[in-house]
């Protein structure tokens, strides 16, 4: 019996975004919460709060409003799969369903920017989805506790979100 269909959560996002963070698909506490990033463990919000400046902890609502208001949007290169555990590694490739892009950069011309939480987000799309040449794309450290790193090193490099 092979595990059920997961699907994951529409994006996040406004006519004012310019920057779309893409994680590969949601944690089963991410799922479990219906929120972006739901582990607390997850270093996304804490980095995102220092990048932009809100509280961390603020309700789910504010914080997405906070990134929005930065022109920041979110969503996942994986739109639905069938995953046994939480790993990305657990998700089975052939159930795997990407979620449109083609459709996402029409309706929303002004993103430009569009940076992967870690690397398998940057490898599923890569595989997966067709790049748009006018985008530029760029693979940032996953902020997920599984990916260890000295503090401060996430950090300094996802500062490359924020505008020039």
């Amino acid at each position: 019996m092979s595990a059920p269909l997961l699907r994951g959560f529409p994006p996040v996002v406004d006519e004012h975004a310019r920057v779309l963070i893409l994680g590969s698909f949601p944690s089963p506490q991410s799922l479990g919460a219906g929120q972006y990033y739901g582990n607390p463990r997850n270093a996304f919000w804490a980095i995102t709060a220092e990048l932009f400046g809100f509280d961390a902890a603020a309700p789910y609502e504010k914080r997405l409003a906070a990134l929005q208001s930065a022109g920041v949007a979110l969503w996942d290169v994986v739109g639905a799969c069938r995953r046994a555990g939480s790993a990305d590694s657990a998700i089975e490739p052939k159930s795997v369903v990407v979620n449109d892009f083609g459709e996402l950069f029409a309706r929303y011309p002004a993103i430009t920017r569009v940076y992967f939480n870690g690397a398998k987000a940057a490898e599923l799309y890569r595989r997966l989805a067709e790049a748009d040449k006018r985008i530029h794309y760029r693979r940032l450290p996953s902020t997920s506790p599984a990916h260890a790193v000295r503090p401060g090193v996430k950090l300094a490099a996802w500062r490359e979100i924020l505008p020039s």
